[in-house]
């Protein structure tokens, strides 16, 4: 095969692993051997998809005629409804306030595959087929005029994403910005409120995001145990701790008014996840819920449970102590500063994470730049768009942690739990989390600190 046909095989099957042969000159007594060491397993990724098992691929850019995801690996017979899905895209559409971007758009989702509904009415919901579910939202707000005719047309926003487009691709959506435009992010929202629907199904999981930082401004008062989506929403920063949102609402507007933006942190927490999802070394929970949120446009950080903060602790400072509930008998840990994953698996602990985000880079002040063929010029932004994308990351990033553990609850699924554990009671590991009860309830067996040098309990 040669190469021009290997890369040819690459561009219409982007996700395809396919084993080649490089050519190699061959004598005539060689003519049918290949050369043992020649052969190579080539992996092509065209950027677009994420999950293994539950797979989403979003498509669609900004000014076009329309963004949407086709969503493979979705278990069948979930209740499910146009409505669920479009709640949380309207937790995320623009026009929601003065602190978010002013283009109006209903974003009105259209199911277009995957589900039957049986005769039933399309907006009663109906029952996914376990096919792939097609969703599409269609553009009607654009304004291409704001990109196509000012500078923006041939000038680099400074640390946006059109310089490292034209890099990669030689060509670029310079309306809206493409693919590069926080628009994409509708397909994974509303793909995540499928799988927000199969987490609360399976073990009342919830997904909760909230600004938790704008600037130096931090949230102080937030219970990881008891806030709910309603606190989120009780204002427009998305922030629980109200006097901790008045302040940053007063900072995002003063920067609003100044033609700049801002940046902060989102944190999201996962209650009632069952402890075993993820796996060791390469596919580790945290490091895949990394990649789903270091992929959302704006971010620029990750930390799971203490994050960097842990580094400034000791180790008996640090160490989540292991204790047994009295009511369940489950293992449990005293504190959480491991986020609810260790060793790169779930132990049953909240689930917690912090996502940074930059300022916007399109601003109303003037900067230095370059243009497309290497003038130096200065650039004054146009357009509609977020002074703060805080506010409507939080969707975004409960999407992509509810999509992360469901992929990884389907793999546990799979692999872990394929045929039923016959061990007996007695010689299990003791159950482990939030929501795990031991059979028979507490162990209550005595366990002293001998003055032997055996462990504790051991005789």
């Amino acid at each position: 095969m040669k190469h021009s046909s290997i890369a040819l095989l690459a561009l219409l099957h982007p996700t395809a692993i396919t084993s080649f042969t490089h050519p190699t000159t061959h004598t005539s007594q060689q003519h049918h051997h290949a050369h043992p060491a020649s052969s190579t397993t080539a992996l092509a990724s065209s950027g677009s998809s994420y999950g293994r098992l539950f797979r989403i691929s979003t498509w669609g850019e900004s000014h076009g005629g329309g963004v949407g995801v086709t969503l493979d690996g979705c278990p069948p017979r979930i209740p499910l409804s146009r409505d669920e899905i479009q709640f949380d895209l309207d937790r995320r559409r623009p026009g929601q306030s003065r602190i978010t971007t002013p283009r109006n758009e209903a974003d009105a989702v259209e199911i277009l595959s995957g589900l039957t509904y049986n005769g039933g009415n399309d907006d009663e919901g109906g029952v996914t087929l376990g096919t792939p579910i097609g969703m599409l939202v269609r553009n009607k707000d654009q304004r291409s005029g704001d990109y196509l005719e000012n500078d923006m047309s041939v000038a680099y926003r400074p640390s946006h994403a059109d310089a490292t487009y034209d890099a990669k691709y030689g060509v670029r959506a310079i309306a809206g910005g493409g693919r590069s435009s926080a628009r994409e992010t509708i397909g994974r929202v509303a793909a995540g409120a499928v799988a927000r629907k199969i987490l609360r199904m399976y073990n009342g999981i919830e997904v909760l995001a909230y600004v938790s930082k704008v600037q130096d401004i931090e949230a102080t008062n937030v219970n990881h145990d008891t806030f709910t989506m309603d606190d989120v929403d009780a204002n427009i920063v998305r922030c629980p701790d109200g006097p901790s949102a008045e302040r940053m609402l007063e900072r995002i507007d003063e920067i609003r008014k100044a033609g700049n933006s801002i940046g902060g942190v989102v944190t999201c927490v996962a209650r009632n996840v069952p402890a075993g999802l993820g796996s060791p070394v390469f596919d580790k929970l945290e490091a895949d819920l990394a990649k789903a949120c270091m992929s959302i446009p704006a971010a620029k950080g990750f930390e799971s449970g203490d994050g960097f903060g842990g580094t400034l602790l000791t180790g008996i400072e640090h160490n989540d102590e292991f204790y047994i509930d009295e009511e369940t008998g489950a293992t449990r840990t005293r504190t959480n500063r491991s986020g609810g994953i260790q060793g790169g698996i779930s132990n049953g602990e909240n689930i917690v994470v912090h996502v940074a985000f930059k300022p916007t880079s399109t601003i109303a002040q003037v900067q230095k730049t370059v243009t497309r063929d290497g003038r130096e010029v200065e650039l004054r932004g146009k357009g509609r768009h977020d002074p703060c994308v805080l506010p409507r990351a939080v969707p975004m990033v409960e999407a992509m942690v509810a999509i992360t553990l469901v992929d990884a609850l389907m793999c546990q699924k799979a692999q872990g739990e394929l045929f039923a554990d016959e061990t007996p009671v007695e010689a299990k590991a003791n159950p482990m989390g939030t929501t795990a009860h031991r059979e028979g309830g507490p162990n209550r067996e005595a366990v002293g600190v001998s003055g032997s040098d055996k462990p504790i309990g051991l005789k």
